[in-house]
């Protein structure tokens, strides 16, 4: 006999973090993270991972081919809290120290099928002009301790940003027993704009 949780439903989203566009960099790479609320639990997959260093294409000036799997399942009880893919891009400065160049996030799509995610980044930008010589001198240019600040909303009134390029999430998202809860969704590509 089959054990049935009455009150679970999951995502699944499988697909790779595939590019990014940054014109002005080379030898990027890139970390993601899952993020979701405290009702949700991961029950299969990776919450978080570092691609490879890639250069910059020679046919793209600007593109950056990574192609670096996400493969994740997730439970919970209630839609509030619902995912959201955090993504961290960085590269190495003239003097080889690692800079974020990036970040981004975006929710994960509330409709099954296949989704091409395009999530803007930016980086912190320094309170004053002094701050900004000095980041500038030491190596130390302003990033965020916790690249998952930027899912939350607290506090994000108040951070200075610049954008920086892009980058794209490629995914299929696969919903079970959501609608035995009562909540409904579009297929991909259909319905209400």
């Amino acid at each position: 006999m089959v054990e049935r949780r009455a009150g679970v439903f999951q995502v699944m989203v499988t697909g790779a973090v595939e590019a990014a566009s940054f014109p002005t960099y080379d030898n990027l790479y890139c970390k993601y993270t899952i993020v979701c609320g405290e009702n949700w639990t991961i029950t299969a997959g990776v919450e978080e991972g570092v691609s490879q260093i890639a250069s910059r294409s020679s046919s793209h000036p600007g593109q950056f081919v990574w192609n670096f799997p996400i493969d994740i399942t997730l439970k919970s009880q209630l839609p509030r809290g619902w995912p959201q893919i955090v993504v961290a891009v960085y590269g190495l400065d003239f003097l080889g120290r690692d800079i974020v160049r990036g970040y981004g996030v975006c929710h994960i799509p509330l409709n099954q099928g296949h989704h091409v995610l395009t999530i803007t980044t930016f980086t912190p930008r320094p309170s004053t002009r002094l701050q900004e010589i000095l980041g500038w001198l030491v190596g130390q240019r302003p990033e965020f301790c916790d690249s998952t600040f930027i899912s939350k909303g607290d506090g994000r009134e108040v951070v200075r940003v610049q954008s920086h390029g892009y980058v794209t999430v490629r995914c299929n998202v696969i919903f079970k027993g959501l609608h035995r809860l009562g909540f409904y969704t579009t297929t991909s590509g259909q319905g209400n704009a």
